[in-house]
């Protein structure tokens, strides 16, 4: 992969991170001290580099990693102006990179939404803004020009409003360039996962880069975890697997991934599922959740644990990765757990033409609208959809309020993005 022409869908590693050098990728290397194991007690210094590198490398990257900016933008006059959705489940940060392809208990792959840390029942409104302006700093990146983004919205908004029309069960009509994608996920096996998350088949998590050394606390308080009833129904719950298996806690490790959440807990535990002669190898993701900043509708009705908050979002939203996910408490924190399956990759866009931007767009948009879509009654889907083809322009088939927010995020969120490469070179 390294060295040769982006597409216009590429599904990259998520142990790797990539830049564009003339029409190529090649690995950006991260600091020496980076590379340094921290002891768990001095974690919090070397994340916070790591996520401030990872904001620099481009206005994109800046955006999916500053999701803060985004929610003090709704919060603002100006976001106090979107339509007032019917209130659902919102994945509270749908930019593009957190959709992908998710397999389910049934071996069943699709493109969903995969990263729902900030979700809570909310205004839709909000992830058609949040996902409209990271499709506009795609198309900025790749150097379309700025009628693109306006057909990229109306092309977003028509795929939006389809998703209404037609039944949860009904496939989508994929782009050419999400096949690809998929028949690679079909493709990917237990020997990808282990070669991309822990650069080894061995039933081990070597420690370097991705993966840190943990506290005796942590490690004690991971093995309780792993022997309980809790565990062993979601790791048996895959077909192929019995409910008789046996389990077995092989290694564990803290597990350095994602960006805006660098500095919560994270942790990697590889099992052995099965007998020796037949085990097989599953790996969790144990990941902190904490309260979520994505505004929420008052008087909703949600669970106060928050990591009981984000497996119940997953269910509304992206019910097979829902069914994959639990949620429990290690340490006085809140976390959710998922087995990570071959088929479970992040979605980027680069390099985009202007024709495949707008079919991106639109495909999203869709997958987004099904999440919507199947939590409303007939009456409700009605009444948003008339919501949202209203106070259109004569020049834009596409809401002005979205228009003019896009607009309005994609200035601040560039001179954040400047601000934020400049305080960068002058630390560094």
């Amino acid at each position: 992969m390294c060295g040769t022409p982006l597409g216009a869908f590429i599904f990259l590693k998520h142990s790797e991170t990539f830049v564009r050098v003339r029409g190529s990728i090649e690995p950006l290397p991260l600091k020496d001290a980076y590379m340094k194991t921290p002891r768990p007690t001095a974690r919090l210094e070397p994340l916070t580099q790591l996520r401030n590198l990872k904001m620099a490398r481009s206005a994109h990257a800046y955006v999916r990693g500053s999701t803060v900016q985004f929610y003090e933008w709704l919060h603002s006059q100006r976001g106090r102006r979107l339509p007032s959705g019917p209130p659902v489940w919102i994945c509270g940060d749908c930019h593009a990179g957190n959709l992908g392809p998710t397999g389910d208990l049934r071996g069943k792959i699709d493109i969903h939404i995969r990263d729902l840390d900030q979700t809570v029942i909310g205004n839709p409104a909000h992830d058609l803004v949040r996902l409209a302006l990271s499709l506009a700093t795609a198309a900025r990146g790749s150097d379309l020009p700025g009628v693109a983004t306006a057909r990229m919205l109306e092309e977003m908004m028509l795929g939006y409003e389809q998703a209404f029309e037609i039944s949860d069960e009904e496939e989508l009509q994929r782009p050419s360039q999400v096949k690809a994608g998929m028949r690679s996920a079909v493709q990917r096996t237990w020997k990808h996962l282990a070669e991309e998350r822990i650069e080894d088949m061995k039933p081990t998590i070597p420690l370097g880069k991705h993966f840190w050394g943990l506290s005796k606390d942590e490690r004690g308080a991971l093995k309780t975890l792993c022997a309980t009833d809790e565990i062993h129904a979601l790791v048996t719950s895959l077909k192929g697997r019995s409910r008789d298996d046996r389990v077995e806690l092989l290694d564990s490790a803290y597990w350095v991934k994602g960006c805006s959440s660098l500095g919560l807990l994270r942790y990697a535990v590889l099992l052995g599922v099965g007998d020796d002669d037949d085990q097989e190898f599953c790996l969790l993701d144990i990941k902190e959740a904490v309260a979520a900043a994505a505004p929420r509708t008052a008087k909703a009705r949600m669970p106060r644990d928050n990591g009981q908050r984000v497996v119940e979002g997953a269910r509304h939203l992206s019910p097979g990765l829902g069914d994959r996910m639990i949620a429990t408490r290690l340490l006085d924190h809140g976390f959710f757990i998922r087995e990570l399956l071959p088929q479970d990759m992040k979605l980027e866009l680069d390099q985009l033409s202007q024709s495949e931007a707008m079919r991106a767009a639109g495909y999203l948009a869709k997958v987004v609208g099904v999440a919507h879509a199947r939590q409303m009654d007939l009456a409700t889907r009605a009444s948003w959809i008339r919501e949202l083809k209203a106070n259109r322009s004569q020049t834009l088939d596409a809401p002005s309020w979205l228009w003019s927010s896009v607009v309005h995020l994609v200035g601040s969120h560039e001179q954040g993005y400047l601000e934020h490469c400049r305080r960068y070179a002058l630390q560094h």
